[in-house]
């Protein structure tokens, strides 16, 4: 199949269309408009420095339904005698920072660059992307982040300083999901890290019927850092 190439119009096509290793599209920008566009498709872009900008839509697709979220025993036993707090939408810009800081620190190559820590960030400003933090003390030592629309959550990436944080992290994220009656966390990629968790794939035919039944308004989270 042809990879088709984005111009200004903000417009995307149809998923089906995605290569078997699930590139969709090359080129665009990283317009709030068009990322809002693509995530709320299951489209998402994925590149590295010195390349254009991908668009991918992978299938089958790893994700997480808060409902069947499960903390494995040992951890669940150790976060209940770790010393740390969580906060939500308290350091947005350090989180992103720090994961891809991480994988550059593990010569690990990121997809996190400059130029999408910034194009996050204004997501961020607009009520649209979102983190979790871990501190101990006033040590930030884990996180993730990603974006939110209506009731499904779209994980980017998350990272850990000591052992457990982003775990930690993820389970105070689905926790307020649940509260907040969300559907659905695209996790993306499949690691034996998520199955774990409860995370399982699904096909792209079934992802899209999700993402068309859970995000009926695209509106930003205004109280994503309210206490509760």
């Amino acid at each position: 199949m042809p990879i088709f190439r984005l111009n200004e119009h903000i417009q995307f096509p149809h998923p089906e269309y995605a290569e078997d290793n699930g590139l969709l599209a090359i080129g665009g920008d990283l317009r709030p408009e068009r990322l809002l566009m693509a995530y709320s498709q299951g489209i998402f872009p994925w590149y590295s420095i010195g390349d254009p900008i991908l668009w991918w839509f992978t299938s089958p697709r790893l994700v997480l339904f808060p409902a069947e979220f499960r903390v494995p025993k040992r951890l669940g036993r150790y976060a209940r005698n770790a010393s740390f707090s969580i906060t939500r939408d308290r350091a947005f810009s350090r989180v992103i920072s720090e994961c891809a800081e991480v994988r550059t620190e593990r010569r690990t190559e990121t997809w996190i660059t400059p130029e999408m820590q910034e194009a996050y960030t204004r997501l961020h400003h607009l009520g649209f992307a979102h983190s979790v933090e871990c501190w101990q003390d006033d040590l930030l030592i884990g996180g993730l982040y990603g974006i939110a629309l209506d009731k499904v959550f779209f994980g980017e990436s998350m990272f850990s300083r000591t052992k457990c944080a982003s775990q930690f992290a993820l389970i105070a994220l689905v926790e307020y999901l649940q509260s907040r009656n969300f559907q659905m966390i695209d996790c993306q990629m499949t690691t034996d890290h998520l199955l774990r968790f409860g995370a399982r794939e699904i096909s792209g035919k079934e992802f899209r019927r999700h993402l068309k039944e859970h995000i009926k308004n695209i509106i930003p989270y205004d109280d994503w850092n309210n206490e509760s």
